[in-house]
């Protein structure tokens, strides 16, 4: 898989033959930051993808650069791919995961003033365990408005099993 570069991450990256020379050739600040950036947006994004060191060549050799720089680009990319994984794992947000529900369903048949009246409603305790600690959600509604949310989710599960959607999870993982 190639790593697709835009423009500006181009330009960005264009700069990096010249960042070297950055105090002879009075370049400026801004242009050094371009480079830096586009560098660790090439690098964590090729990790990301888990791109191979072919992929990675054919990727970077679309930028121009000397051999000697890409040999530079690849062996940086090679001796820090794990570790970038690694601090991008413990960036990512730690999502609470489901461990229970409790449900149960009220219906109000009459009041004071309707006496003849049906109002149900669906109230749901859902337990989450996040960072080993357990939180309990209170959750009400009328039954309409969760079947409508049952068919959402299937729905979302229905897309989630068709080629395009498994090929976008395989590569985030």
């Amino acid at each position: 898989m190639l790593l697709v570069l835009s423009a500006e991450h181009r330009a960005h990256l264009g700069c990096l033959p010249h960042a070297g020379h950055a105090g002879k050739l009075n370049v400026g600040v801004d242009t050094i930051q371009h480079g830096v950036e586009g560098l660790v947006y090439l690098l964590t994004e090729s990790s990301k993808l888990m791109i191979s060191e072919v992929d990675f060549q054919d990727s970077i050799n679309v930028l121009g650069f000397s051999d000697e720089l890409n040999k530079s680009l690849l062996q940086l990319y090679l001796d820090n791919r794990k570790e970038i994984r690694t601090i991008l794992g413990e960036l990512a947000p730690k999502l609470p995961s489901y461990h229970s529900l409790e449900w149960r369903l009220d219906v109000q048949l009459a009041s004071r003033s309707l006496r003849q009246q049906i109002k149900p409603a669906v109230t749901m305790k859902l337990h989450l365990n996040q960072n080993e600690d357990q939180t309990a959600q209170v959750l009400q509604t009328d039954p309409a408005t969760l079947l409508h949310l049952i068919q959402q989710l299937e729905q979302a599960l229905g897309e989630m099993k068709m080629n395009h959607c498994r090929r976008i999870v395989r590569n985030m993982k």
